[in-house]
């Protein structure tokens, strides 16, 4: 039979045992938070067992393989969420992707009404400008030593005014020496764009010095660049007389570095008729032949060094022995080319 200090006593001791408890509990929720979740999951694992023992959590089975957590029968508002690291806890992951990728539409090929709307067709008035521009370039101006003659000298001269289809062409070239003026000519000429790289020439062309009268010639001709840039330039002529000539001419750029370039070049000209006044015998007259390597210190200038080969032949090369000049020659050029 229990005595009034008996009771008290049994009472002491269970209070001390709870709140030991209670004591040991906040010390381990302070320590870890999730300590909460993990009690209330074993409840909900004792209740489901407690219905259904065949859906109970299996302890053998890994984590990552057992059913997700049920949290609606957990009581969050007492809990202390100020201090729980949820990113890693994996709430926001959700089947086989995070909650920030979105699902992303595929573009869709590149149709035929597309490509024309990117890429609509140009009008005339689109294509070509109606501006005036001109263009002047001395491609070649250069001295050489002549053995008879002293010091020689050569030009080669471009000029166009106009615009993009239609454009007024001046030409010239020819040579002199401590002598005077050996050749020379001057090509006022109309050129019509026929094509992207073409234009089609035509107009009057001059010659004047030398030994023989001056002359006058129709000029028809096409000029372009040719496959694989090849500049090329082939021009028929009618003169006085019935004299007719024409010379076919040609140009490549080598470009050894941006500024450094190898320019080869070509010439022939041919005749239809002997001309006794002026040196010139019909065929192929002479055939010229040369290469100049120039350093463009801008694109506007640049001066150049380089040989030049030319030899006469058929009848012109006749009329040349009959003055006793040679049939061919070789000179080394020193020049310089420049444009505005």
């Amino acid at each position: 039979m229990s005595t009034p200090e008996s009771k008290r006593a049994t009472l002491s001791v269970a209070l001390a045992t709870s709140l030991v408890a209670i004591a040991w509990s906040s010390a381990a929720l302070a320590q870890d938070p999730h300590t909460h979740h993990r009690a209330a999951a074993s409840a909900t694992a004792q209740d489901v067992l407690d219905n259904d023992p065949a859906e109970a959590p299996d302890p053998v089975t890994p984590a990552a393989q057992q059913p997700a957590m049920d949290h609606s029968k957990m009581d969050h508002s007492n809990m202390d969420h100020s201090k729980m690291d949820h990113a890693a806890m994996g709430h926001g992951a959700s089947g086989s992707g995070t909650a920030s990728e979105a699902p992303r539409t595929p573009i869709p090929p590149v149709s035929e009404a597309d490509l024309r709307a990117a890429f609509p067709d140009l009008h005339a008035h689109a294509m070509h400008g109606d501006s005036v521009h001109s263009y002047w370039s001395m491609d070649r101006l250069e001295a050489w030593d002549a053995d008879e003659h002293g010091t020689g000298t050569a030009w080669e001269a471009l000029a166009w005014i106009g615009g993009d289809v239609d454009r007024i062409w001046l030409r010239s070239e020819g040579e002199r020496s401590d002598a005077g003026t050996e050749s020379a000519d001057l090509e006022v000429l109309y050129g019509h764009g026929a094509s992207r790289w073409w234009d089609v020439v035509a107009g009057i062309r001059h010659d004047f010095g030398g030994e023989g009268p001056s002359q006058t010639f129709a000029a028809l001709g096409v000029q372009g660049l040719a496959p694989y840039k090849f500049e090329v330039s082939g021009t028929a002529y009618l003169g006085e007389s019935g004299q007719s000539a024409a010379t076919l001419e040609a140009e490549y750029d080598t470009l050894l570095t941006n500024r450094l370039i190898l320019q080869w070049s070509a010439e022939a000209e041919f005749n239809g008729k002997d001309d006794p006044r002026r040196g010139i015998g019909s065929g192929l007259g002479h055939l010229e032949a040369g290469a100049r390597l120039r350093y463009e210190f801008s694109r506007r200038f640049a001066p150049y060094v380089g040989v030049s080969w030319e030899r006469a032949y058929g009848g012109t090369a006749d009329y040349r022995a009959a003055e006793g000049e040679d049939r061919d020659d070789t000179r080394l050029v020193l020049g310089v080319r420049f444009w505005f």
